[in-house]
């Protein structure tokens, strides 16, 4: 039985340089990735965090394609989640060029279970919610040089 994906693309004017800066220094990740800052080395097989500036990591992996500039996927591990899988959740970045000013970025979030995704519009929990806002927040930065407010998510009674 074939497990659910995510996919989800957005259209960013900006280079092709910045965007993969972007996307794997972590002085940028830190800005619109909720505080994480990514570390890695990006060599195929080394190991990828997600770190809190208190130390604490939130997710990490293992880099699996590094193709600068054009492609990044590596392993996803969210720490404490004890969901039993069969293997790790695999992240993909694709960088595809639209013209001289704009690039499509096209996440794919692979080899998920029916639990890693919440049906509620009011959360950024599951990974449906949260990679949609990381990305908006990926977007705002590149284009205008600012993450967007903070956002308080409240329910409706």
């Amino acid at each position: 039985m074939k497990k659910p994906s995510f996919v989800h693309a957005i259209y960013i004017a900006t280079t092709p340089e910045k965007l993969w800066e972007a996307l794997t220094s972590g002085e940028v990740t830190k800005k619109y990735h909720f505080g994480c800052q990514v570390q890695s080395d990006w060599q195929e097989g080394s190991s990828v965090k997600y770190m809190l500036e208190d130390g604490r990591i939130t997710d990490h992996g293992k880099v699996l394609k590094f193709e600068p500039l054009h492609l990044l996927s590596f392993t996803w591990n969210m720490t404490g989640d004890e969901t039993p899988r069969e293997q790790p959740t695999r992240v993909t970045f694709i960088l595809q060029p639209m013209d001289d000013s704009t690039l499509k970025l096209t996440l794919r979030h692979e080899e998920l279970l029916e639990t890693d995704f919440v049906y509620d519009d009011h959360t950024f929990e599951g990974l449906n919610n949260g990679w949609p806002a990381i990305l908006s927040n990926l977007k705002s930065l590149l284009e205008t040089g600012r993450t967007l407010p903070p956002i308080t998510v409240e329910r409706d009674n």
